[in-house]
């Protein structure tokens, strides 16, 4: 999606987005959630060490080769190149921390790594929390790892490979699905696919986050059909983020919001 279509879209997104900060929303566990989770502002202490990590990320000029399952784009790329292109901007890494906090979500699960910091940010929550990611690049798995050393992280399973070969096995594995953060392959077929697999293991409380969903044609026609899947009932529409909520408690219903 070009620049100018991208912001447009965002513009009209800000002009609909009447939910904003919780504003219609009657049911209370989503209205608390909207404010703990998404629009709370106040820092936890484990952000500083993580921003700092981005910090230097962005200085690190080793070159390595990105295995992209994907888009089939394998390239060369520089580190800072990117951690300055692709990691999660702060206020969402934090939004995530935030989601995982207030779900007391117990097993999570990312799909793409990248660099890391979102899956640290979701592990930091608690060392008791189970945080499993899979990422399909060797080389940006391999600087995730030393990441979360430094961070001295050790509650993460980082299983490298093809998502569409290690999605199931590593579902096979979980009991159950708390929290799944989508990162990976940008595309209708293969989200509504690790979609559908993930569901097997969700519960009423269970919480999806989708990212991207605005960014392609193909993208907005996931999150489409996402939202009018059966099992799901209120989604939030971020713009940048999509949170999906499973309870037969609350609304069919999309919120749009926008931080």
């Amino acid at each position: 999606m070009n620049k100018i279509k991208y912001a447009y879209k965002f513009l009209r997104h800000i002009l609909d987005a009447k939910n904003t900060k919780g504003h219609g929303i009657h049911s209370p566990y989503l209205y608390r959630f909207t404010h703990n989770a998404i629009y709370e502002k106040n820092p936890f202490y484990v952000f500083s060490q993580i921003e700092t990590l981005r910090e230097n990320l962005y200085y690190d000029d080793r070159k390595i080769f990105i295995k992209d399952y994907g888009t089939g784009n394998d390239r060369e790329s520089r580190v800072m190149d990117v951690a300055k292109t692709s990691l999660k901007k702060p206020k969402w890494a934090q939004l995530l921390f935030r989601a995982v906090n207030f779900t007391k979500a117990e097993n999570v699960l990312e799909l793409g790594t990248s660099l890391g910091l979102t899956t640290s940010y979701m592990a930091s929550v608690s060392k008791d929390i189970k945080v499993t990611s899979l990422e399909g690049s060797e080389a940006l798995a391999k600087i995730a790892r030393e990441n979360f050393e430094k961070l001295e992280i050790e509650n993460i399973e980082l299983v490298v490979g093809n998502i569409d070969e290690t999605l199931a096995p590593t579902l096979s594995k979980l009991d159950k699905l708390d929290l799944v953060f989508f990162d990976a392959n940008h595309q209708k077929e293969p989200v509504l696919k690790y979609f559908q697999q993930c569901l097997e293991l969700s519960h009423a409380e269970t919480v999806f986050i989708l990212d991207d969903i605005h960014w392609s044609s193909s993208m907005e026609q996931a999150w489409c059909e996402i939202r009018k899947h059966e099992a799901v009932t209120a989604t939030f529409d971020l713009f940048e983020m999509g949170i999906v909520f499973f309870n037969k408690n609350f609304p069919k219903k999309n919120y749009k919001m926008f931080l």
